[in-house]
């Protein structure tokens, strides 16, 4: 059990300073009131010595080191997919909570073996979900929660990105299974997330993958045909081979009672929003609306919100390990079903 940190600034320390690392940093200073970045590690002197110009933290080149030593309360993980199983739990074992960027792991698992080390350890295990915090998909959310649709029945969800050959050769990581998985479990993470967290609980599914052209182990462009328990059914459809630039990300719902669909380069607009029932929600469509260039949406700052007054002690968590495993195992299914060429039902484990 910890005690809430409310006497002082909460102590972040992170781990990984390449691609996302920024944007934890943003968030961070973002919340200086109550929080502060004290440590960073990186085992690339190039990426490491940017993050301490930027930041100001003490650089460690190893995390063994840096645990050995640091006063943070947290530590973020923003390394490859496939180190965040053995780093969380070393976290866990030195006293630390944890944030751990998606996905939480490349293997079923290990994702169990983090969220059981630190139950052990009695910290905490935030998995990064920042998308659920944009402004369009709270407001679905919203609907949903409401039971505006009435009964679903069907939903899409469309990822149209592009990742060029040179995109996975920046690191030896990219696209290899152990460490980063493919175009489901990388880049449309988020969106997977999605299917459960807005409709509930899937029955099973059927999947397809393929490495179409670009040169990496796993996959760039799949689909995925969906049953929720509800009895709902729906797909998904992605591919980082579209041209020549990101083209949608988008989530449409058809129900009962009502249709919307939340689209842009990445659920950034309310494309449609129709329901049988007016509701107060209605009047800040526009507002929820943002321009962005970025895939990964707003919702950092906010996500972080969450975790500091987790902190505190003035509220739950948003996205802790068991929420991040519910994804996990959507991947994990998805990838059963690619290579078995077979349905995959949910739960994997009873």
């Amino acid at each position: 059990m910890y005690t809430p940190i409310i006497n002082r600034k909460i102590r972040f320390a992170l781990v990984g300073c390449g691609r996302i690392s920024k944007n934890h940093f943003d968030s961070i200073k973002q919340h200086a009131e109550y929080a502060e970045l004290v440590d960073i590690c990186d085992i690339d002197p190039i990426a490491l010595n940017n993050a301490v110009a930027e930041t100001g933290a003490k650089p460690y080149n190893n995390l063994q080191s840096m645990l050995a030593s640091t006063t943070a309360d947290i530590v973020i993980l923003t390394t490859p997919s496939g180190l965040h199983a053995d780093q969380a739990i070393l976290c866990a074992r030195a006293g630390k909570h944890v944030i751990t960027e998606k996905p939480m792991a490349t293997r079923w698992e290990d994702g169990k073996r983090m969220v059981r080390a630190c139950d052990e350890a009695g910290v905490k295990l935030f998995v990064v979900k920042q998308n659920r915090r944009n402004t369009t998909l709270q407001l679905l959310k919203s609907a949903m929660e409401k039971k505006r649709f009435g009964k679903i029945y069907m939903v899409n969800v469309n990822v149209f990105w592009t990742r060029p050959q040179s995109y996975y050769d920046q690191g030896g990581w990219r696209g290899k299974w152990e460490s980063d998985g493919g175009a489901f479990m990388n880049q449309a993470s988020h969106y997977v997330d999605l299917l459960q967290w807005l409709i509930g609980p899937l029955e099973s599914l059927h999947a397809y993958t393929g490495t179409l052209e670009r040169k990496i182990d796993a996959e760039d462009t799949g689909v995925i045909s969906l049953k929720w328990r509800s009895g709902a059914m729906g797909s998904m459809n992605v591919t980082m081979l579209t041209y020549p630039k990101n083209f949608e990300g988008s989530i449409t719902i058809l129900g009962e009672k009502g249709t919307a669909r939340v689209g842009g380069v990445a659920v950034n607009e309310i494309q449609h929003w129709e329901f049988a029932e007016p509701d107060a929600d209605d009047a800040q469509i526009n507002n929820s609306n943002y321009q962005t260039t970025s895939v990964y949406g707003l919702g950092h700052p906010m996500y972080y919100e969450n975790v500091i007054k987790v902190m505190r002690g003035e509220a739950l968590p948003e996205t802790d390990g068991r929420a991040g495993l519910q994804s996990l195992e959507v991947l994990i299914a998805t990838y059963i079903s690619a290579r078995d060429g077979k349905r995959v039902g949910l739960p994997l484990d009873y």
